[in-house]
């Protein structure tokens, strides 16, 4: 089997993109070398989807008493709050040199995060990662057996479609993916 790695910089803000090409021939998948996904097998490339963490979920009792505490404690300023309703949830986003901090309040008790706040107390509650083709993230993902909460992503805070992938199948962490709507722009 012949693989190499491309890396490449790309356009905005510095970042890097990585190709995985991997080439295989028949003996390669008689000799049980060929346990990729299909779309990678026969040289055909992969492009990470990935473009970084976006934020980090907290949930929070109140976003009355919380933000103080990230304002004057962290030095961090509230970039907005704004109200989810399909998820019955109210936000508060901060930036922390990039990476946003989202405050995750409930608005009813039947709330995902009300649950997880009676069943785990306040604290981390998810992870995001911003992706610039969330439906294609979540073939990919389904595709190497991850548990999808949603299989279709849905409307978010601050103009993002998103979608969770079950923390059974990401080795306990809650792993919400994220995209910018067409047509929007960031909110925070």
């Amino acid at each position: 089997m012949h693989d190499r790695i491309r890396i490449r910089n790309g356009h905005s803000q510095n970042m890097l993109s990585v190709e995985l090409v991997l080439r295989m021939t028949s003996q390669d998948v008689r000799r049980g070398r060929g346990t990729i996904p299909l779309e990678w097998r026969h040289g055909k490339t992969h492009s990470i989807m990935i473009q970084a963490i976006d934020h980090l979920g907290i949930a929070v009792r109140s976003l009355d008493e919380a933000i103080p505490l990230y304002e004057k404690a962290l030095g961090l300023k509230c970039l907005g709050r704004e109200e989810v309703a399909s998820q019955k949830v109210r936000t508060a986003f901060f930036d922390a040199g990039g990476v946003h901090l989202e405050l995750l309040e409930p608005t009813a008790p039947e709330s995902p995060i009300a649950k997880f706040l009676t069943d785990r107390g306040e604290g981390v509650h998810h992870v995001a990662f911003r992706t610039d083709d969330i439906d294609a993230q979540l073939r990919q993902a389904a595709g190497a057996g991850v548990r999808l909460i949603h299989e279709k992503p849905f409307d978010g805070a601050a103009g993002k479609l998103v979608a969770f992938l079950h923390p059974k199948s990401t080795r306990g962490v809650l792993t919400e993916l994220c995209a910018l709507k067409p047509g929007a722009t960031a909110a925070h």
